[in-house]
Formats: C-alpha cells, sequence, structure tokens
C-alpha cells in the first residue's frame, strides 16, 4: 500500500495521484505539483488515502508544495491572461484564413507553454499561425485537436434533460457508451432522441446499464410459457422499468392479461431477454441527416 492524494487541475478533470511527501494535504486544499508538462497548479479533491501500488502509474511524482497566496495569485493572473490569448488567436484565425474553432486556451503554471485547444473537421496546417502566436507570446506555443465531446467537456451548457452536462460537471472520463445500450433500455433508436448536444451518445445511456443487464437476464421473452400461482400462461409484454411481465391466462372460456412480477413467474418454455444481438438493432431512421447523425454517434463512441 502506498500513499496518495488526489488532484484535479480542471473543474470535473481527470483526478491524478501524487505522492503527498510528508505534507498534511486536506481535501479542498490548492497544490503545486510537477507534472510531465511541468509545474501544474491544482486542487486535492482526495485527501491522504491508502491505495494498492497497482492502482497507480508509476512513476509516483511528489507534491511539490501546499500553495502558497503567491501561488493563488498567480493561478487567477493566468486564468485572466487565458482571456486575452483566446481574443488574440481567434483574431489571428481569422487573419489566416484557416477552418478551425478556437475553444480554450490554457497557461501552463510556469508560463513556459501556451496551450490552444481547438476543433476542426480535418487536419490544419498551422505552422504560420504557431510562428505569429510565438513572436506574440514570447514561449512555446502548443495547439491540441479535440473531440466534440472534449468540447462540449469544456465548454460546457444544458442537456437535453434539463440539466447542466454530466461531463462539464462531474464525470472525470469519458465512459464507453453505444447504440446496443439505448436498445436494451427499450429507447427509441431515433439519433436525435439519444445523442447529446455533442452529437454523440448520451454518457448517462452507461449509468443504469448495468441494471438492465441484470433484469434481462431474469426477464421472460414475449412468447415463453411461465408458471405462475394463477396458473400457466404465455407472455403477452415485459416491462424491464418496474421488472413485470404481463401474462395471458385462460380462465375458463376467455383469456385475461394478469401482471406479475419478475420474481412470482417461473419460465417453462422459452427464453430469457438477456443481451440484445447486432443484429435485432434497428434503426428509426427518416432522413438522410438523421443517416449522418447515427453514422457519427456510432463513429464517436
Amino acid at each position: 500500500m502506498i500513499k496518495v492524494v488526489g488532484v484535479r487541475f480542471k473543474k470535473a478533470g481527470k483526478i491524478y495521484y501524487f505522492d503527498p511527501a510528508d505534507m498534511d494535504i486536506q481535501k479542498d486544499t490548492y497544490v503545486v505539483v510537477e507534472t510531465a508538462r511541468g509545474i501544474e497548479f491544482g486542487e486535492c479533491v482526495i485527501g491522504i488515502k491508502e491505495i494498492s501500488e497497482d492502482d497507480i502509474v508509476a512513476p509516483l511524482k511528489s507534491v511539490l508544495r501546499i500553495a502558497t497566496e503567491e501561488d493563488i495569485n498567480k493561478h487567477f493572473k493566468n486564468k485572466d491572461k487565458e482571456k486575452d490569448a483566446f481574443d488574440i488567436c481567434l483574431k489571428k484565425i481569422q487573419e489566416h484564413g484557416l477552418t478551425m474553432k478556437l475553444i480554450d486556451v490554457e497557461y501552463t503554471f510556469d508560463n513556459n507553454k501556451v496551450i490552444f485547444y481547438f476543433t476542426a473537421d480535418g487536419r490544419v496546417d498551422f505552422r504560420e499561425l504557431v510562428k505569429d502566436l510565438a513572436t506574440i507570446f514570447k514561449t512555446r506555443i502548443e495547439l491540441r485537436q479535440i473531440g466534440v465531446r472534449d468540447e462540449a467537456k469544456m465548454l460546457g451548457g444544458l442537456g437535453p434533460c434539463g440539466r447542466t452536462l454530466c461531463c462539464s460537471t462531474f464525470l472525470g472520463d469519458f465512459a464507453s457508451v453505444s447504440i446496443k445500450m439505448a436498445k436494451e433500455q427499450n429507447l427509441s433508436l431515433n439519433p436525435t432522441k439519444i445523442s447529446g448536444i455533442c452529437g454523440r451518445l448520451m454518457c448517462c445511456l452507461n449509468y443504469e446499464q448495468s441494471t438492465y443487464e441484470d433484469i434481462r437476464k431474469r426477464m421472460p421473452k414475449v412468447g415463453s410459457i411461465v408458471k405462475t400461482n394463477e396458473g400457466t400462461g404465455e407472455v403477452f409484454s415485459n416491462n424491464i422499468v418496474k421488472e413485470s411481465v404481463k401474462v395471458k391466462l385462460r380462465k375458463g372460456e376467455e383469456e385475461i392479461l394478469e401482471e406479475f412480477k419478475i420474481e412470482n413467474v417461473e419460465l417453462i418454455k422459452g427464453h430469457y431477454e438477456d443481451s440484445i444481438d447486432d443484429d435485432d438493432i434497428k434503426l428509426e431512421i427518416e432522413s438522410e441527416e438523421d443517416r449522418k447523425l447515427i453514422k457519427d454517434l456510432i463513429k464517436g463512441n
């Protein structure tokens, strides 16, 4: 076991482990650390704890110091400089006629590098732009192309649910999501209804997936024959959210539908829902625009 603290450099960013180096570092404390990019300013979001050495990426770098008042002031001055750098870079992009969208600017804590984040449909020749920026800022310049999910994380916004985007508030890493998840959760496979504002599948499809998978393993398929306390019948429909099935039972000369919890039915003949085969997934595509959307959804996740 080894002692570590968890440090985050951006809101909802990834958490990195560092060696506290015998310092009493409390949660919500600002710290200065050494990273592969150089000296960085971050916030301790996980206090000192012990974890297995298998859970860290060696070598484990140390926290240099708990941030002083001077460090904190320098950090916020860098934030102000980033706003000016954004406007300057935007102007230079327009002057060079480059087809790229500037998303964010970041100064490293020691001011040894300025990083410009942008999105573009393809490769962009920004060599002349870098020369101009290096002349203006007189430091190392890095232009980093990011994807649309990273763009949404940096810019923030409101999702289809009306709440602030998960990726910009608490998701440190993007989880893998798939069309199959939407199908297994009985969602409409219309691309406009299962995609977020980034144009990719919604991250929240992953939140309850394990629960749906567990229920489907115990849920008889429609058409299966089951035994209930009211007799034997055929599954007419099922409801994964309510964990119940409607069973068609024969009472005398007539057939009736009764609803039962899945723990109160016993499969006699047929199959459980279980996972869905990829061949069973039929997308609800109504136009050429939807076709492009669904290709982007599958490509981006």
